[in-house]
């Protein structure tokens, strides 16, 4: 992803960018049942980097299993790039926790751009007030190690029924999180920047009372020909 991608898609939202996608056939990128810790935070920007979970075999997953130094889960918090997003398969299983704060304070120190589980976190509220932007389905106070085992570091996984690669260029805004195949990210970034521009001068018009109809979609030629005389006007 290049600086100028990364610039436009904090700038765009995940409505936007959800349409721009559709027109190219892309229907299933909005990660399901996620929502932000802190809806405030700027718009979270990254290319993918994954930790998947599979069920918890009990034999396989006592307590002990952390005094492994590459236990996968916190390799990856360790290895995700500054920059990237954590993008955790938690099999849409919330009934113990993906991470904590101390994890999630470990990437935001370490740069990460980002957290995102279709499970859920443990200490919530203090991942809540932290500056990285974190995304979930629901607050769970268990250790992941209850119900969740820790396998495969940055492969190919479903996060809230998205398929998510590597390298995939991952939104996330007050709506929710959406997932951008990589090779067409610079494209669906200027696109959404156009859009976002159209959309902003409809919701001006709009407000101040002007009907929908020939104005979106623009099919009169008097709305086009305001819409480019409001964005020599805005600089947009």
């Amino acid at each position: 992803m290049t600086p100028t991608t990364r610039t436009l898609l904090t700038k765009v939202s995940t409505a936007t960018l959800c349409t721009a996608l559709f027109k190219r056939g892309l229907r299933n990128q909005f990660i399901q049942d996620v929502r932000p810790l802190n809806p405030n935070l700027p718009n979270m920007v990254g290319e993918a980097f994954t930790l998947r979970y599979i069920p918890a075999r009990e034999d396989l997953n006592p307590i002990s299993v952390f005094l492994d130094r590459n236990h996968p889960q916190r390799k990856a918090v360790e290895d995700c790039p500054p920059g990237a997003v954590l993008v955790i398969d938690s099999r849409k299983d919330a009934r113990a926790a993906s991470a904590g704060a101390i994890l999630v304070s470990r990437l935001m120190v370490r740069g990460v751009a980002g957290v995102v589980s279709d499970g859920g976190f443990r200490d919530s509220p203090e991942i809540a007030r932290l500056t990285i932007p974190a995304y979930h389905q629901r607050p769970s106070a268990p250790t992941n190690l209850t119900l969740h085992q820790a396998l495969d570091i940055n492969q190919p996984i479903g996060c809230g029924d998205v398929a998510v690669f590597p390298g995939d260029v991952v939104v996330g805004d007050a709506e929710g999180v959406i997932v951008i195949p990589a090779h067409i990210a610079d494209e669906i970034a200027l696109e959404a920047t156009e859009m976002t521009a159209f959309e902003d001068f409809v919701t001006e018009q709009v407000l101040g009372g002007r009907s929908i109809i020939g104005l979106y979609p623009p099919t009169d030629e008097q709305a086009r020909t305001d819409f480019a005389t409001w964005r020599a006007a805005n600089g947009r």
